[in-house]
């Protein structure tokens, strides 16, 4: 994973994503409610990007402390608006975790962790990381996430089925839903993934040919509209009372 492709993706865009980012408004908001029978004193938010969550937890919740942690250090100007007293930390999760040895209360995370290089052993240990009756509480996305990019393109993050992240995590409730989006024309598709940041992974500059295969592409499995499919799941996972 070129997180540091990621990191430059994101803070390119971060003045666009609030109106672009859509799906992942909503499963802000999502996420929060599954977290609303909590009364965390401590709270660490990792991925906290514009501070959809940030903002949705600040207005619902009162804690005594809040760290918010995002590897774009421009994210920071967000958190401060919301909130200055809220702690940004300019850092990834995964060594955040190797390097901090505080516990939460409530560990919240708004579809980010599909950039660790780690997935399950990152889960394993933000659950270490938690108080008695804590909550880990995130969202990713399944296998169907951007299913009609990877036909075309055979380029795909290492999304999880529904039964694999059960597996993975068998005491975690699992939430699954399916988005799918309209656009008029395949390049309003591309733009749209431009704008979000979610090209993280793509690292090559496209070319005439590049767009015109997308575009063809699209017409092969879309007889409409052109669509974007997302998956996201939900996941909340409950430290034992001890």
């Amino acid at each position: 994973m070129n997180k540091v492709l990621i990191r430059e993706r994101f803070a390119k865009n971060l003045e666009n994503y609030n109106e672009n980012a859509k799906i992942q408004k909503r499963m802000a908001e999502r996420l929060v409610e599954l977290a609303k029978n909590t009364k965390p004193e401590k709270i660490l938010e990792i991925g906290c990007g514009t501070g959809f969550v940030t903002k949705l937890i600040n207005d619902r919740f009162e804690f005594k402390t809040y760290l918010a942690l995002d590897i774009v250090e421009e994210c920071e100007t967000y958190v401060e608006n919301i909130n200055p007293n809220i702690t940004f930390i300019p850092a990834d999760v995964e060594e955040f975790i190797k390097n901090n040895n505080e516990n939460f209360d409530l560990i919240i995370s708004n579809a980010s962790l599909q950039w660790v290089d780690d997935f399950e052993n990152v889960i394993k240990a933000l659950q270490t990381k938690l108080n008695p009756n804590g909550e880990l509480v995130f969202s990713t996305f399944g296998n169907e996430n951007f299913r009609e990019i990877f036909h075309i393109t055979g380029t795909t993050l290492d999304y999880f089925s529904n039964s694999r992240l059960q597996e993975m995590f068998p005491k975690a409730d699992i939430y699954p839903e399916i988005h799918i989006m309209a656009f008029d024309t395949p390049k309003d598709v591309l733009k749209h993934l431009q704008l979000t940041g979610v090209n993280g992974l793509e690292q090559k500059s496209w070319t005439k040919k590049d767009l015109i295969k997308f575009e063809n592409g699209y017409k092969n499995i879309c007889t409409n509209r052109p669509t974007l499919t997302y998956n996201p799941v939900y996941i909340r996972i409950i430290s034992p009372i001890g």
